[in-house]
Parts: C-alpha cells; structure tokens; sequence
C-alpha cells in the first residue's frame, strides 16, 4: 500500500510541474496551436515557391502529419508490416528504423508525439505504441477496444496524437469508463481513467478525431479535447471531469484541436456546426466554462484544417470542405475579413510562423498569407510537385524548414529568410 500510495503521489506531482514541450516534436507544434516560434522565415515566395531541399519516398501512406526531435523525423505510415511508426535520420533523410503499430493493413491519421527518448503513436484501430527513439523498440503498448472499451464516434478510425505531459501520456480511448486515459509514459501503467459524462444529445458517443490539450483555465490544470459529444475537460491531477460543452458537436466527425489560452478555449467543428468562444471561471473547486458566443456555420466553420491565434486574432480555412482564408477577432467573434479567391480549393491545413500563414489547400497548393488583420495578402504560391489524392496532412516548421507529407511521399523546402548553412 505504502509503495502504491507513493508512485501515485510521484505521478501527481510530475502531472502538476511539467514543462511545456520545445521544437515541433508533436501534432501542430510546441503548443498543440499550429504556432512555431522560428524567425527570420521568408517574408514572400518566388513565383515557383521556395527552395525544394529534398523528398523522400516509401515513408508509408497515410494522412498524419510529421514530428521532428533530436536530429530525427518521425512519421506514420502503411507498409506491408503493417501501420508502422517510422524514423529517418534528418540531415541525410536515411530509414533509421520502423515499428509496427498495429498488423491491420490501413493508412494512420496521427502524427507521432516525442519526448525523452521515447515516441508514441495510435494507430486507426486504436493501437498505442511506446517505443524508444533511438532504435524504435517497443517499450510497452495499449489497445484501446481492449483494455478500455474504446471506440471511435464514426468510421474513420482514431486519429489522435498522444499528449506528453511530464511522466504522464494522455489518450483518448473514447470508452464509457475510460473516455480520457492518463499513462505513465515509461511503464503505460494508468494512473487515472476519466468515465464519459452525460454531455448532451448532439453528436454521438466515442472519441473525436483530435488529441487532448492543456488548459489552466479557471486555475486550475486540465486536459480538455473534442469528442463525439462535444467539448470535455478533466483535472490534470485525477481524471474528474469539470465541464463539458455539447452544442460544438455533430453526428459526422469532430476534428478540428480546440484554441486554449489564458482562461478562453475557441472551438470549432464542421459538418455544419459552428464555432463557440468559452470563457473558463473557478466554480468552487471545480471550473465552469460559460459561452462568451456562438457563431453559425455561415459565419465560421473549420472542417479539419486547424485554426491558429495570433494576438487578438484568430486566423484559419473558413467553410466545410472549404478553405476560405479567414481572420476574425477572437473577444467578438467578428469576421474582420475573408477571401472568397484564393490560389488553391477545397479545405486547408493552416499554422503560423514568423508572422504568416501558411495554407496547404485539399488540390495541393500551397499558399503564403501575411497574419494581419488589416486585411488578405498573398505572398505567394505554389502546386507541390507530388499529388496524390486529398492534400490534407497539416504541414511542420523546424530549423527554418517546411516538412509537407503526401501519402507515402516527403518534402522538405528551405524558408530560411537569409543565408544559412544548409
């Protein structure tokens, strides 16, 4: 009893200091935001786009976006092995290893999370792999049907990247008594499972299609994520659930990862759904979220290309299946501006760096958009030299350097904005 009451006391304590995570070493970068904190990027592309540095080939097909840590690009992918989590060396782009996630043949939505020598990945039918970075050995797994009565909310399979948080990775089983799980992330023992809550009618059961995030909204630490249901946070220390927010969910595919800052959460789904702006408030020990607006869907809708905050702003792919460019004042939720011509069509991925936007359209175009409310402003575009289907995977800024993942294919462009030693 003594040793079970000190490990989970170890456990809380680690959940309660953690360090954010540097580089982009997980889904849409440090803060989970689509925002790097790299400068000196250029400022507008030439006519063919910026310097093609390389590509790779047979890295696996699939949807999921890339990771990049200690020197290494990490990125799932369907092989003949299976769904498999593979690792290329960054400077020379050479396989370094692959692991098998799961057997079942099918193409992996999530973006590998690493941290401490460790990767972490989920495959489409809910498989959980801890493995080492640096040969990729297994280190310990999890089958969310199995071991927590996972299931997803519709047919497109688990697409969430594991959140590292100190000695703790969260996942979203999506299980009636296990709808968040806290790990440990060296052993995968649990330290707490967060039972899904009545959250209203609209939606429907079982995870979404996004990872957990970190709030300290209302002051108090919690893990909060989108899924079928709608909004739901649980306390970092033990799993409770705080609150819970149904009207952003619809019956189809919750996706697009929810804005967090200071005591705000912005949330957004497609399918006809909207956008919601909450306000985080201390509730006795607990916290309430309040709804500040709610914007229709013909006003702000984001189907699964990630919005991102910059300032008083919000900036991201407006429309379902549509990624009209957009900027919206986050305090009012009016629209400041948005562009009905762009260079590319259907739905785009959006993140920011260095003061700008970068737009990776569904047709594979790739655009450059100044982050200003002041109003729309290319600087640039281009076709990626590879096309194969929908251009979905969100792109990934490290060391000046714009990763683009198309199915089985890799490319990486130089964004530098002066000179440097390649």
């Amino acid at each position: 009893m003594t040793t079970r009451l000190t490990l989970a006391f170890v456990a809380l304590i680690s959940l309660a200091s953690a360090e954010p995570a540097t580089g982009w070493s997980q889904w849409r970068g440090p803060n989970r935001d689509g925002l790097s904190p790299e400068t000196g990027l250029l400022k507008a592309w030439p006519a063919e786009g910026p310097k093609l540095l390389w590509g790779v080939k047979n890295i696996g097909g699939g949807m999921g976006s890339v990771s990049i840590a200690d020197g290494k690009i990490f990125v799932q992918g369907k092989r003949k092995e299976g769904q498999c989590v593979t690792a290329l060396d960054a400077k020379t782009q050479a396989e370094l290893w692959s692991a098998v996630v799961s057997e079942k043949g099918d193409q992996p939505n999530g973006a590998p999370t690493v941290s401490d020598g460790l990767v972490f990945a989920v495959s489409k039918d809910g498989k959980l792999l801890c493995c080492s970075a640096s040969d990729g050995k297994p280190r310990w797994s999890k089958d969310f049907a199995a071991d927590f009565g996972g299931q997803m909310m519709s047919g497109w399979g688990f697409s969430e990247s594991p959140l590292v948080d100190g000695d703790a990775v969260i996942v979203v089983p999506g299980g009636k008594d296990a709808m968040l799980v806290a790990l440990n992330k060296k052993t995968g023992a649990v330290i707490w499972k967060a039972a899904a809550p009545d959250m209203g009618g609209k939606g429907k059961d079982g995870a979404g299609y996004t990872g957990a995030i970190i709030s300290m909204g209302g002051g108090v630490k919690q893990y909060l994520t989108l899924v079928g249901r709608g909004l739901i946070s649980v306390r970092a220390s033990d799993g409770k659930v705080l609150w819970t927010y149904n009207d952003i969910a619809n019956g189809t595919a919750n996706i697009p990862t929810p804005l967090v800052w200071d005591n705000y959460v912005f949330t957004s789904s497609g399918y006809g759904t909207g956008a919601a702006l909450l306000k985080l408030e201390k509730d006795g020990g607990g916290v309430a979220a309040k709804e500040q607006y709610f914007l229709k869907a013909a006003d702000f809708q984001n189907h699964h290309g990630g919005m991102v905050r910059i300032g008083d702003h919000i900036y991201a792919g407006k429309g379902h299946n549509n990624g009209f460019p957009v900027c919206l004042e986050w305090k009012t939720g009016k629209i400041l501006w948005e562009q009905g011509e762009r260079p590319g069509k259907e739905s785009a991925a959006v993140i920011a760096a260095d003061g700008q936007l970068y737009f990776r359209w569904q047709d594979g175009v790739m655009g450059l958009i100044d982050a200003t409310p002041a109003g729309y402003n290319l600087r640039g575009s281009f076709k990626l030299p590879v096309i194969k289907g929908q251009s979905w995977p969100h792109p990934a800024v490290q060391d000046k350097k714009l990763y683009i993942r198309v199915q089985d294919d890799l490319l990486c462009y130089d964004i530098a904005g002066g000179d440097r030693v390649l």
